[in-house]
């Protein structure tokens, strides 16, 4: 593990190589509503789901590809953390629910959630923002969060390969 001398300054991504766990400072957010009536998540002034209250959003079955591949963040560069995400919806059987999710109590520790062993982490390469990805399916929403992990060894999937590893990490889930 290298370590700052104090000779030279240290940028955040050298900060972030050198720490483990490896922590963050700023977020990308995704919200995604399946299977419910009139979705809505607001978070950070930006508003997901749907545009009408009996707006149906299908099953997560209905689209091609799986949750890995569906669930990203495109709402880029949250600074560690705005008030708790507001959540409105039905459920597929018609009930209404509203929660609020803070997102600062579930990731408190401000710890990267991923599943990448320390020995296999590249440190020369940092981390860059993860992803804070809130699902609504049905009855329950779940938080994961996705971060690019450089990784010192080729890694396989689904027919692509990289040095790296972005998988979906289930940080909370609540059902209502």
């Amino acid at each position: 593990m290298t370590q700052n001398t104090g000779t030279t300054p240290t940028t955040g991504a050298e900060k972030m190589a050198m720490e483990w766990p490896l922590t963050f400072t700023q977020h990308n957010f995704g919200a995604h509503c399946f299977d419910t009536i009139g979705c809505r998540i607001t978070y950070a002034g930006f508003t997901h789901g749907v545009d009408r209250e009996d707006e149906v959003s299908p099953p997560m079955s209905s689209y091609k590809g799986s949750r890995e591949q569906l669930l990203r963040a495109g709402n880029v560069g949250k600074r560690n953390f705005p008030p708790p995400a507001k959540v409105s919806w039905r459920s597929r059987d018609g009930v209404p629910h509203e929660a609020e999710v803070d997102i600062s109590e579930i990731f408190k520790d401000r710890v990267v959630r991923h599943n990448v062993p320390r020995e296999d982490y590249r440190e020369d390469l940092g981390v860059v923002d993860p992803d804070i990805v809130l699902e609504v399916n049905d009855r329950t929403i779940n938080v994961y969060m996705r971060a690019l992990i450089p990784t010192r060894a080729q890694q396989a999937r689904g027919g692509a390969s990289g040095y790296s590893r972005d998988e979906l990490v289930l940080a909370w889930t609540k059902t209502y």
